[in-house]
């Protein structure tokens, strides 16, 4: 049972989330760690995803059933009911958004709640199972866990936070894409109508050219607006180079699935070695040169 209910929470997922939001905060932290403030970041937004992906196992049981990927989960099973996974999101939901509140700031608890609806609400509920535009929807939740590290340390939404935003949404849909293009069969079983399977992978590859140039640019603002150095700018220069590389090189795998399987390895690559330098290879900010776009 508890191996079950542990899965509900989607580890896989909490751990890139907070790889991320970690970064965003020592990215704001500039040197200067706080380790108490970092340790309830980590906690609230930990429980908060968990609790957004427990909600989405419970909406998605039936789709779930239908798809080889996820046909085994626990709701899917009838290995936990729907009463306890509910009242387990609520509770993890309650513990997150608290934590956040308590133990970081207003504009860090903002951001968990903006995630937390778009990803169960607006994604899940409303747009994943209508809409080609679901992927971009979701994006904006998935973009959020970095701005929550970066608000807890800063406690405004500045220029940084937005380009991190920015880069994070542009990053998530081909990223998403990809899986799709790997679980094309699971995907269109379940009637899930994403770019890939409604409109064909020539379409899917057309906007995939244009996301990844997005948070290519996007990412190298943050260096030219003295956030990130130069190596993060070589770094991330050439792999989004590459990244497009393996677009455009589609027809050289043997089949739609290879392809696919290496442009999700590759995007996963990609935002971790982004996490990684954005964290070490930081620029100290001058007393004041902060743009402040809003605060509370």
């Amino acid at each position: 049972m508890f191996k079950d209910l542990l899965a509900l929470t989607k580890p896989g997922i909490i751990f890139g989330n907070l790889i991320a939001s970690v970064s965003g905060f020592l990215l704001a932290a500039q040197g200067n760690v706080d380790f108490f403030l970092l340790a309830m970041m980590v906690i609230g937004t930990t429980l908060v995803i968990a609790s957004g992906c427990i909600f989405n196992n419970y909406i998605d049981r039936d789709i779930d059933q239908k798809m080889a990927r996820t046909q085994d989960r626990a709701l899917a099973q009838g290995r936990v009911s729907g009463s306890l996974a509910l009242s387990l999101g609520t509770i993890t939901g309650a513990l997150g958004f608290y934590t956040l509140y308590a133990g970081t700031n207003t504009m860090a608890l903002l951001f968990g709640v903006i995630g937390f609806i778009v990803y169960v609400g607006f994604y899940t509920l409303r747009y994943k199972r209508s809409s080609v535009y679901g992927t971009l929807v979701g994006s904006l939740s998935g973009a959020c866990p970095p701005v929550i590290g970066y608000v807890s340390v800063t406690g405004s939404f500045d220029l940084g936070a937005a380009i991190l935003l920015v880069t994070f949404c542009f990053w998530q849909i081909p990223h998403s894409y990809a899986i799709a293009i790997c679980r094309y069969n699971d995907y269109k079983a379940a009637n899930i109508p994403v770019l890939p399977v409604e409109q064909g992978l020539d379409a899917a590859r057309f906007h995939m050219y244009f996301y990844i140039m997005g948070f290519a640019l996007a990412a190298l603002l943050l260096a030219e607006r003295g956030y990130a150095g130069t190596i993060y700018t070589l770094v991330i220069s050439l792999m989004s180079l590459y990244w497009l590389y393996l677009v455009k090189a589609g027809n050289k795998f043997q089949d739609e699935v290879a392809w696919g399987r290496k442009l999700f390895v590759f995007s996963i690559v990609t935002i971790t070695v982004f996490s990684i330098l954005i964290s070490v290879d930081y620029v100290v900010q001058p007393a004041g040169q902060t743009v402040v776009l809003a605060g509370l």
